[in-house]
């Protein structure tokens, strides 16, 4: 088992220390598979956090057991201080009941943004009332957002745009709502970028170039049959595309939690030095801060 960089309270604490020592810079941490928490000053963003064991209690004694590979980062009941959580989509890695109902007992007021076309599974394992609830679509090739859907909002300091994602394929509900999505996040003087779950398609790099990226988050874990479960980026493919993109710095995710559906970083890594891309590779637990910008 891995175990995390920093855990538990050892990990609440460099949040707080984190934000009295550099409050003008932005911090992010890693809490495993495709979950980040972003802290700038006194705002806290989760980013699909996924901590509990779920999955791995569901699909113990079937023929796809979840082996947990890391350990959790931190007790959601714990956390405090978070004004929004996203949900780039329904899998419960991204939308987990068992960590968002802590969470919205511990943050008052605490508000979700997810894809519109999931609004009553969002409802439904958040527990949130609905003016707690920010359903969102995006405008992709050759279609326009939704009926009834917004693409962007903010909330506090965060301003959260949405943009599509291909979990497999650009999927919709019935009445032509994107099912997946990304999240652009424009905090301070940042951009951050958050795929969700994606693989390549048409139009992802010239959006992705057009909002001129600081950091973002990729998935590296790739897509094999054998697994029966949707597919990713390789790492090769994630670090071409942060390259292609113009992406500042780019972090892998969504490997090292479930043995079935992981992959190594190596491959990123490589092609991210062979092609002079700057990234970053974290630990569960581990942060990343970006300091602030100078002015010229």
């Amino acid at each position: 088992m891995i175990i995390p960089l920093q855990q538990d309270g050892v990990f609440l604490a460099d949040l707080d220390r984190a934000g009295e020592s550099a409050p003008e810079s932005l911090h992010v941490w890693w809490l495993g598979q495709s979950g980040f928490l972003v802290q700038w000053g006194q705002n806290r963003l989760l980013l699909d956090p996924y901590l509990s064991d779920s999955l791995t209690r569901k699909y113990a004694t079937t023929d796809k057991p979840h082996v947990r590979m890391t350990e959790r980062v931190v007790d959601p009941s714990r956390l405090s201080g978070i004004g929004l959580v996203t949900a780039t989509h329904a899998h419960t890695d991204h939308l987990d009941p068992e960590t968002l109902v802590p969470l919205v007992a511990s943050n008052p007021g605490l508000r979700l943004v997810f894809p519109e076309a999931i609004r009553s599974l969002a409802a439904a394992r958040s527990g949130l009332p609905p003016e707690s609830l920010i359903g969102l679509d995006a405008p992709s090739p050759g279609r326009t957002v939704g009926p009834g859907s917004i693409s962007e909002v903010t909330v506090g300091a965060f301003r959260i745009q949405a943009v599509p994602a291909a979990h497999e394929a650009l999927d919709c509900d019935p009445l032509g709502r994107l099912s997946c999505l990304g999240f652009l996040i424009r905090v301070g003087s940042w951009t951050v970028y958050h795929s969700g779950d994606t693989i390549l398609f048409p139009g992802l790099e010239d959006r992705l170039r057009e909002a001129r990226i600081d950091l973002a988050f990729l998935p590296i874990n790739g897509r094999s049959p054998e697994r029966r479960v949707a597919g990713n980026l390789w790492g090769l493919e994630a670090a071409t595309l942060a390259h292609q993109a113009g992406i500042g710095t780019v972090v892998p995710c969504h490997y090292e939690l479930f043995e079935f559906n992981t992959a190594s970083p190596e491959e990123f890594e490589a092609r991210c030095q062979a092609l002079q891309q700057p990234y970053h590779r974290l630990q569960a637990g581990g942060r990343l801060t970006l300091e602030p910008r100078s002015c010229p």
